[in-house]
C-alpha cells in the first residue's frame, strides 16, 4: 500500500527543547513552521503543562494536569511566529535556567466557522494533509454535533472546556464510542454511552452528548482532532505483557512523539516521549500530561525506525492491560511509492 505524500513530517509536527532566560520576549525558533498548537512543559521543575493555540490565540491556555478553566497570561506563550513562537518570562514558560520541552502541531491559524454540525463552530483551524484540526464551539446541550473539518473521521479527540472547570477528555478509535479517558488523570477508560451518544465521528462531524464535559448548555470548549496519516501519524492500541523484552509496536515510521496511557490498569499516568530530549535506548525520558512533575528517567522504552519496543516491566507502559497510544513521525519508513528509507533507530 501507497504511504501518504507527507515526506518531511517535521513540516507539520515538531518538537522544540529551549531554555528559559526569564526575559521579557523569548523567540523561540526551528520549529520550521508556524504553529497553531503549542504543547509547553517544564522537564526542569514542578510547573503544569501548557496548552495554547491559534483558534483561542496567543497569551491564553490550558493546563492538561488539571481540570481548570483557561488561563490568560501575557507572560507565557505571547505570539505564534513563522518559524515557532515568543514566549514571556512566566514561570511555566519561561523561567530563567529552566529546561523546557514543547511539542508544536501545524494547522491553518486561527480557522473561521464550520457550519457542518447542528452548532456551528467559532473557529475551525485544519490541516487536512497531516489530519489534524482544531475547534472552538460553543456547547447547546442535549445531543449534538460539531465539524471538525478533516474530511475523514478522527481517530482521537482531546476536547476540554476552555470557560470553566471540567475534566478534560479523550476519544480514541481503539477505544470506540461508548467512552472516553481523561487526560488529567490517572483513571482507566470510562464506559459512559452518553457522552459520545455512543456514535463515532464521521467524515465530518463528531458527536457529543448531554455530559458536561463535552456539552453543557453556553460553555465554551476547545477540541483536537486528529485523523491517521501513513507514514505521518498512529493511533492505536497493545497489549503489555509485564516482560522486560516487551511488546513491540508497529507505526510504520521512527517515531518523533509518542503519548500512551493504559487503558485498563488502575492509577497509572499518561506518557509522553519524544525524540529530542536526552536519554537513549533502552531509557527515553518521559513527561506526564496528567502531573506537574519532572522528566521520568525510569521507564525504558526504544524508539525504533518502524515503531517502538517496551522495554520495562512498569505498569505504566509496559504491565499486563491494554494501552493506547497516538504517534507522529520523524521520518517514514516508507516512502510514499512503498520505497524503503533509510531511517534507523536512535
Amino acid at each position: 500500500m501507497a504511504y501518504s505524500t507527507i515526506i518531511k513530517p517535521q513540516d507539520y509536527f515538531n518538537t522544540k527543547l529551549y531554555t528559559g532566560t526569564g526575559a521579557s520576549s523569548q523567540a523561540q525558533t526551528g520549529v520550521g513552521f508556524e504553529p497553531s498548537f503549542v504543547w509547553i512543559k517544564s522537564r526542569s521543575s514542578a510547573e503544569g503543562h501548557v496548552l495554547t493555540d491559534a483558534v483561542r490565540g496567543a497569551t491564553k491556555y490550558l493546563i492538561s494536569n488539571t481540570s481548570s478553566a483557561e488561563v490568560t497570561n501575557t507572560d507565557t506563550v505571547k505570539s505564534f511566529d513563522s518559524d515557532g513562537y515568543t514566549i514571556g518570562p512566566a514561570g511555566v514558560t519561561g523561567g530563567n535556567g529552566v529546561t523546557f520541552a514543547s511539542w508544536n502541531w501545524k494547522a491553518n491559524g486561527q480557522g473561521s466557522s464550520n457550519t457542518d454540525g447542528s452548532i456551528n463552530t467559532t473557529y475551525t483551524s485544519v490541516n487536512t494533509t497531516s489530519g489534524f484540526s482544531i475547534s472552538q464551539y460553543v456547547a447547546a446541550g442535549g445531543t449534538s454535533t460539531v465539524g471538525h473539518g478533516l474530511g475523514v473521521a478522527p481517530e482521537m479527540m482531546i476536547i476540554k472546556k476552555s470557560s470553566g472547570t471540567q475534566s478534560w477528555v479523550v476519544y480514541h478509535k481503539s477505544l470506540g464510542a461508548g467512552g472516553f479517558m481523561y487526560l488529567n488523570a490517572a483513571e482507566t477508560f470510562a464506559a459512559n454511552t452518553t457522552i459520545w451518544n455512543n456514535t463515532s465521528p464521521t467524515n465530518n462531524v463528531f458527536t457529543i452528548g448531554a455530559l458536561n464535559e463535552v456539552n453543557d448548555n453556553g460553555q465554551t470548549y476547545i477540541a483536537y482532532c486528529f485523523a491517521e496519516k501513513q507514514g505521518y501519524s498512529k493511533f492505536g492500541s497493545y497489549v503489555g505483557n509485564g516482560n522486560a523484552d516487551g511488546t513491540f509496536v508497529y507505526t510504520g515510521f521512527k517515531p518523533a512523539f509518542i503519548l500512551l496511557k493504559t487503558s485498563t490498569i488502575a492509577g497509572n499516568d499518561w506518557h509522553i516521549f519524544d525524540s529530542k530530549r536526552i536519554g537513549y535506548n533502552v531509557s527515553n525520558y518521559s513527561l506526564k500530561p496528567n502531573s506537574t512533575a519532572t522528566e521520568v528517567t525510569s521507564l525504558n522504552i526504544d524508539l525504533l525506525s518502524n515503531g517502538f519496543k517496551l522495554r520495562g516491566t512498569q505498569n505504566d507502559i509496559n504491565g499486563s492491560g491494554t494501552y493506547i497510544f497516538m504517534a507522529f513521525a520523524e521520518s517514514p519508513f516508507v516512502s510514499n511509492v512503498g520505497e524503503s528509507l533509510p531511517t534507523t533507530a536512535r
